[in-house]
This record gives structure tokens, sequence and C-alpha cells, in this order.
């Protein structure tokens, strides 16, 4: 196939590939940037199509491979910027914090108030606190997600009530 007839062929695929493009991104101006990617990586590659196979699955394959590998590309920007973020606000609080001798004090009345829980509270609360999710919880005690929820909520509820002075 010559040059002329391959860039025939592919004017001739635009709209199928644009309808294509719009179906994996739901949006006009990212589907057309996703078209003119694709058509830029088949001139680019035309040498790698193989003559006797179809030319419109090759373009389906090159769009569907871009998509995912942009798609990628952003989850892993929005990682990095969260964990960015996340880094930025522990060293914040790290460095807020002074260990006073009336810190010290709130939390060990904040721990022992905690401790005063029942377990059917305590337990998801302090699992919840220290960074567990509510299904891993729900799994682990063997109750229904629902169950941790509401346990978890009237544990902080009871807490509250306990530590009024500790309220804004």
């Amino acid at each position: 196939m010559t040059s002329i007839e391959f860039n025939e062929q592919l004017v001739k695929h635009r709209p199928a590939l644009r309808n294509f493009a719009l179906s994996l991104t739901s949006d006009s101006e990212e589907a057309q940037d996703l078209l003119q990617d694709t058509m830029l990586k088949a001139l680019v590659y035309q040498d790698k199509f193989a003559e006797a196979t179809n030319l419109k699955a090759w373009l389906y394959m090159i769009m569907k491979n871009t998509f995912i590998n942009s798609y990628r590309r952003t989850v892993k920007a929005r990682e990095i910027l969260q964990k960015t973020k996340e880094t930025a606000s522990v060293h914040l609080v790290k460095n807020n914090q002074q260990n006073t001798a009336e810190t010290v004090l709130s939390e060990k009345e904040i721990m022992a108030s905690i401790d005063q829980l029942e377990d059917e509270y305590k337990i998801p609360f302090l699992r919840f606190y220290n960074g567990f999710k509510y299904k891993e919880i729900a799994d682990e005690m063997d109750l229904p997600i629902g169950t941790v929820k509401s346990r978890i909520f009237l544990a902080r509820r009871k807490l509250m009530d306990k530590l009024k002075d500790y309220r804004n």
C-alpha cells in the first residue's frame, strides 16, 4: 500500500475513529486530542502496518492503547500529587505540634476516655483511628459494615460528650 493509499484509508476511517474516541473519553475536546494522537501515531508507524491485515482494527488498537496509556499517566500524576500534599500536611502537623506538659496531659485524658468505652465501641473506633478501613474492620469483627460505621459514630459521640472541654 502506498503512502497516498494509506492516507486515503486513514481519512476514510476518521469519522468512525472520532466516534470511538468519544465513547472512550466522553468529552469532545479530549476525543479530538485522542483522534489527533492516533492519526499521528498511525502516520509515524505506517511501516509497522501489515498490509494483509485490517487497517480499521489496527487504528482502533492504536487509539485504545493511547487512551489507556494517557489514563495511566493521569492517574499516576494524581497519585504523586496526592502523596505530595499528604506529605506536606504531615510535616506541617509535626512542625506545629509541641510536646508541652499540657498536651501530654490532654492526650492521656483522651486516651483514658477511649479506654472507658465499651469494647463494642472502643475496638472499631481504635481500628478506624489507626487507619483501618470500614470493610477491614467489618471483616475482622465479623460484623456488617453498617454496624461498624454506626459503632464508630456512636463512639465519637460518647467521646465528645465526655471531652466537652476540648471542643472549639
